[in-house]
């Protein structure tokens, strides 16, 4: 009977043990979940700005990188362009050249009459006065070339000067605007003649004109060939403007010349023309 009784108490205090157990445990787990919420909930917000930083971080370190592809790729760009803009320089500067050629060439067809010997212009030679215009050209051509004192020089627009010194590799060119310059000259149309004369630091005057002569502005001017300086029918210019007086034996025509000589690059020296002032008449 004792041991009976001791049997039921053994079982007793082993069911309010194991109770006591899950007990425990419930409790620990319910406690430990509330522990581990509240710390979530307080470390949620510092983990939110951390995930931002680093997102930052990593965003401008993209960017970082990015922007140095960008420059290194802009400074190619770069190279590209300026080597591209040579390129365009070079080709309009043959361009240029070529159709100068063309134009020439043009020339020199069209009046086959003549032969011809293409030069560069290598040089200016300026007057000594300061506001003078520039007066004469040096070109590569000299007597190792066959050029001779006297010969004409022209260029597709019309009439340039003469060869009035002429070294081994080189000649120099009178133009018509230097001051001591006159050509024989005509009005294509009215066949009046006059002398073109060069002035200094303005435009070429041609003179001697007869007073019952009408002379307008637009008229074409041209070599005549008298004085047989110069072939006759090379284009010198156009006038301008009329200067006239009734005092005065003649009236005079402002001429705007065909080349323009500020940009002369390119000239054609007639080689088979001889001056009159060059020929020599035998004596008998």
């Amino acid at each position: 009977m004792v041991s009976q009784r001791r049997s039921q108490r053994r079982w007793v205090w082993l069911a309010v043990v194991a109770v006591v157990a899950i007990a425990v445990v419930l409790i620990s787990s319910r406690f430990a979940d509330g522990p581990r919420g509240l710390v979530t909930r307080f470390t949620l917000p510092a983990q939110e700005a951390l995930r931002t930083i680093g997102n930052s971080v990593r965003e401008a370190t993209g960017s970082v990188g990015d922007l140095a592809t960008l420059r290194e790729r802009n400074l190619e760009l770069e190279q590209i362009v300026a080597q591209l803009t040579v390129d365009n320089l070079r080709l309009n500067e043959v361009e240029s050249e070529n159709s100068r050629l063309r134009g020439l060439l043009q020339f020199a067809r069209s009046n086959s009459t003549f032969n011809y010997r293409g030069t560069q212009v290598v040089g200016r030679i300026v007057g000594s006065e300061p506001n003078s215009a520039i007066q004469s050209i040096v070109i590569d051509l000299g007597s190792a070339h066959g050029m001779k004192s006297g010969m004409p020089v022209v260029t597709e627009r019309g009439l340039v000067g003469r060869v009035t010194d002429v070294y081994t590799n080189a000649s120099r060119v009178l133009l018509i605007t230097d001051s001591n310059s006159s050509v024989n000259t005509m009005l294509q149309n009215a066949r009046v003649r006059g002398i073109l004369r060069g002035r200094a630091g303005q435009s070429p005057i041609m003179d001697y004109l007869p007073q019952d002569q009408r002379i307008t502005a637009g008229d074409i001017v041209v070599t005549s060939g008298e004085g047989g300086n110069f072939p006759a029918g090379i284009p010198v210019g156009q006038i301008t403007d009329v200067l006239q007086n009734d005092v005065e034996m003649f009236q005079r025509g402002v001429v705007r010349t065909t080349v323009d000589f500020d940009t002369l690059e390119t000239v054609l020296v007639i080689t088979n023309f001889t001056p009159l002032n060059e020929l020599r008449i035998p004596v008998e």
